[in-house]
């Protein structure tokens, strides 16, 4: 009884590999079969959650700052590179917005596109170093339940657009996420150089903002498909709808976590005198909003506001 059930799942993986695939792309590199993108994606969790904080744990972060800069650099000129044959591949031109089928022929045009799908599926490769330069610099309170999901996800959901969709409606999230990403990496490039440009970077939260936009965008733009006739493959509408709705709620924590806990925080210190405390009991101890705390309890309070404020390289994820 197992066996005919393994068998018949061996069967079902191999039709689909072989002939429900894009042939184009089945010699390319990575794109064989999902195993290789799995490994490389739960070797990358592995390294920054496990190995990576343990490697550093007795050692002196790593100074990035030139790293950084170019780096970041380098991500903003393959993003626009992207975003540029997104353009080219159809997109506010020939493409259209409510119904875009994949174009299988192998014309030098429907290649290019293609191609360029698959080095978006690379370019979520190279996003591990944002982690990585994490570890490297014992940032570790960084790499955050979004982040390591973010990242450590979009390889192998890219990957499957690439085998079985590259290009059509799928590629509307990648030439909306390639765009994201020019101001994202902008974004980390100037933080880089340090305190200096704090000034300029007051923006930090609408990143996040522009990132939940994204998704409800990509939202409305996969699921239209299910109320219309349109020659592209159902599963895809609900793999990237999906998608897009878990990475919402993702990103919705994270700026309640970061941004709205931190205007909270601010408001409560409001009640506070220029020393941090107020309305002092005869022990000692705060009392603030109608409980008391212990002084220790107070210095921790402002602790942990002093730490959401911090602005130095932090990463809001995009991904």
């Amino acid at each position: 009884m197992m066996t005919t059930i393994l068998q018949k799942i061996s069967e079902g993986y191999n039709d689909i590999m072989q002939n429900k695939s894009d042939p184009r792309v089945s010699d390319w590199p990575l794109m064989s079969g999902p195993l290789p993108t799995i490994l490389i994606c739960a070797s990358y969790a592995l390294i920054v959650t496990k190995i990576g904080p343990k490697l550093m744990e007795n050692r002196k972060p790593f100074d990035l700052k030139k790293t950084l800069i170019i780096y970041n650099a380098l991500q903003v000129i393959f993003s626009a590179w992207l975003f540029s044959e997104a353009i080219h591949a159809g997109w506010f031109t020939t493409y259209s917005f409510k119904c875009q089928p994949v174009d299988y022929s192998y014309s030098p045009h429907a290649l290019r596109t293609a191609s360029g799908c698959w080095w978006y599926y690379i370019s979520k490769f190279t996003e591990f170093l944002d982690t990585i330069f994490f570890v490297l610099r014992k940032k570790n309170d960084h790499v955050s339940r979004l982040h390591v999901i973010h990242h450590g996800i979009m390889p192998l959901s890219t990957w499957f657009g690439v085998k079985f969709t590259p290009g059509g409606h799928s590629t509307f999230f990648g030439m909306l996420n390639t765009f994201v990403h020019i101001v994202m990496y902008s974004y980390y490039m100037l933080a880089a150089f340090g305190p200096s440009m704090q000034k300029y970077l007051w923006w930090k939260k609408y990143l996040t903002v522009l990132q939940m936009v994204q998704f409800v965008l990509v939202m409305v733009h996969a699921f239209q498909l299910l109320l219309i006739e349109c020659d592209y493959p159902k599963a895809f509408v609900w793999w990237i709808g999906l998608h897009a709705i878990m990475f919402y709620f993702l990103f919705k924590d994270f700026y309640n976590q970061s941004y709205n806990k931190k205007k909270q925080m601010k408001v409560e210190t409001k009640h506070m005198n220029g020393n941090g405390v107020h309305n002092y009991t005869r022990n000692g101890s705060v009392k603030r909003n109608g409980y008391i705390t212990t002084e220790v309890q107070q210095r921790r309070f402002v602790k942990q506001l002093d730490f959401l404020g911090e602005s130095e390289g932090v990463k809001l994820e995009e991904r």
